[in-house]
């Protein structure tokens, strides 16, 4: 199964995703590449970080499960090479979690969402991006939610992160006895 947690940048997408592989042995955690520059203090492995150059090469070559590119900076997943038995997360933008969606109708799909407009802004403010960096983000997180949820994306509020790791680790359960029947 692919699991696919979406939303607007900012919104704890990576910190849930770490979270859930703690609570779930059969989760494995595919990591991204991406062209954007490093941000201060963010961990090596939140992305391979790559130029356009490479990027494009791997998708040129058909490498990726899904890219696109957004606000400037390419990101994609590499085709799943997960160990046996177990389900895959991704950790991606709703343009990519569509294109998940289109090839593998059955993957489950979450949006995570900020509590509030206000909390979203902070977070963003929070992550040491430049103001225009942090606009575009504000302006491309409505849009990104609406697109999730007219993909039929399950919505999970991140206002607790324990609360929110329990209701996506419900809602996989879910779907894997649902596919087992």
């Amino acid at each position: 199964m692919i699991v696919v947690i979406c939303g607007p940048g900012g919104v704890g997408k990576g910190t849930l995703a770490r979270r859930l592989l703690t609570v779930d042995d059969d989760l494995w955690l595919s990591r991204s590449w991406t062209t954007r520059e490093q941000r201060p203090g963010e961990h090596d492995d939140a992305y391979v970080f790559v130029t356009r150059g490479v990027f494009e090469a791997k998708a040129a070559a058909g490498g990726f499960l899904e890219w696109a590119e957004f606000i400037g900076n390419l990101y994609g997943t590499p085709l799943p090479e997960a160990p046996g038995g177990q389900d895959v997360v991704l950790e991606i933008e709703v343009q990519g979690a569509a294109q998940v969606k289109d090839r593998d109708g059955d993957a489950l799909l979450v949006l995570l969402v900020a509590p509030s407009q206000a909390d979203y802004e902070q977070r963003m403010r929070g992550r040491g991006d430049a103001e225009e960096k942090i606009r575009d983000r504000i302006h491309a997180a409505r849009k990104e939610m609406d697109a999730a949820r007219h993909l039929g994306a399950l919505e999970v509020v991140n206002d607790d992160l324990a609360r929110a790791t329990a209701e996506v680790h419900a809602l996989i359960r879910e779907a894997r006895a649902a596919a087992a029947r």
